[in-house]
């Protein structure tokens, strides 16, 4: 028999059960995490590079055609940068020690040539004195000179004797005024350094590095504008597939995308050839130019762009190619704007009513 319950005690009860919450409708706020989206964006990449490597495929002869151009513009400027890169190893290791020709006046005997020449022996600015007769230099003419037989016509020897001397100080600004000084003294009929064509070869190839880099910059505009006018020409074939990107909310860098990988592949592979160029070229000479060192008694060989010159022309290849597919797809891509749409011409993609 249950107890009654008494007046003032609290009646314990179970909670109600809640109703459960209609499923929603509609579309539903979803947050895409950064790895996602970053897969996603490296994804699109790499389809769309692959994409762009293809569409070269599907014109072989007017991708073949650009890529020479290119290649043949990339190459000159490597090559005499490569040219210049020899030569300047080449003088770098000659450390001729600087000389002064006194040639003497031809009607001056020996023995007052040979006077002369002990005179300067007492000299403090000068290392060491080298006499050569007028007869030691007409054999020495007969024997290495290609006009030895001009000498047969001249009844007396027409060739001077020579002094040859060894300065001290090797000062580049103190040797022009120690060869004026030499020049004036009495017999001396001309005094020449032998250190100026050092210098004039110096200022050579000076002047050829500098035309290198001319060269090198016009060129660079000539790849910037050869890539820029294949890259508006594929923009004009597919000017109808852009309008109608735009026209369902593709944006500028997503449309701009496949250009600028079409002036990448450009730039890689115009640089790939030109370097093929370079190499090719400098092995041609290499034989040459050993068989020419061997003459001189050097080992001299030629060298080749190296890793850091191989690198650069890369990059600059492929820097030129994307500036000039930039350049190019900037400039169209502002002309292609779906909302102006010429009077009673329907839009791309609309059903006729």
């Amino acid at each position: 028999m249950a107890k009654p319950e008494r007046k003032g005690q609290a009646t314990l009860r179970q909670p109600e059960p809640r109703p459960a919450a209609p499923p929603k409708r509609g579309a539903q706020q979803h947050r895409v995490q950064f790895a996602d989206r970053s897969r996603s964006w490296r994804r699109h990449h790499l389809s769309v590079a692959r994409e762009a490597l293809l569409r070269l495929k599907q014109t072989p002869i007017a991708s073949l055609m650009t890529l020479a151009v290119l290649a043949i513009a990339l190459a000159l400027p490597g090559f005499l940068l490569a040219a210049l890169g020899n030569l300047q190893g080449l003088t770098n290791g000659w450390e001729p020690q600087p000389r002064i020709s006194l040639y003497m006046q031809t009607d001056l005997s020996d023995e007052a040539i040979d006077r002369f020449s002990r005179e300067l022996l007492l000299r403090e600015d000068l290392n060491s004195v080298e006499l050569i007769s007028r007869q030691k230099g007409l054999e020495e003419f007969r024997e290495y000179s290609a006009f030895a037989d001009l000498l047969d016509s001249f009844e007396d020897n027409p060739l001077p004797a020579v002094i040859m001397v060894l300065p001290r100080d090797t000062d580049p600004l103190q040797l022009p005024l120690l060869r004026s000084d030499l020049a004036a003294l009495p017999g001396v009929e001309e005094a020449a350094l032998d250190m100026e064509w050092v210098q004039r070869l110096d200022a050579i190839l000076m002047l050829a590095g500098r035309g290198s880099y001319v060269l090198g910059g016009l060129l660079a505009l000539a790849v910037l504008l050869v890539v820029g006018n294949t890259v508006r020409m594929t923009i004009e074939s597919r000017r109808d597939e852009i309008l109608v990107s735009k026209l369902v909310g593709a944006t500028d860098a997503w449309v701009r995308r496949p250009f600028l990988y079409s002036g990448f592949w450009f730039g890689l592979l115009g640089g790939v050839l030109a370097w093929l160029l370079v190499q090719l070229a400098l092995l041609m000479l290499a034989q040459p130019a050993q068989a020419l060192a061997s003459l001189y008694l050097t080992d001299f060989a030629l060298q080749g762009l190296g890793l850091g010159g191989s690198l650069t022309m890369l990059a600059s290849a492929v820097v030129l190619g994307l500036a000039g597919s930039w350049l190019a797809v900037s400039r169209h891509l502002r002309d292609i704007d779906p909302g102006a749409v010429a009077p009673g011409a329907a839009a791309p993609g609309a059903a006729a009513r």
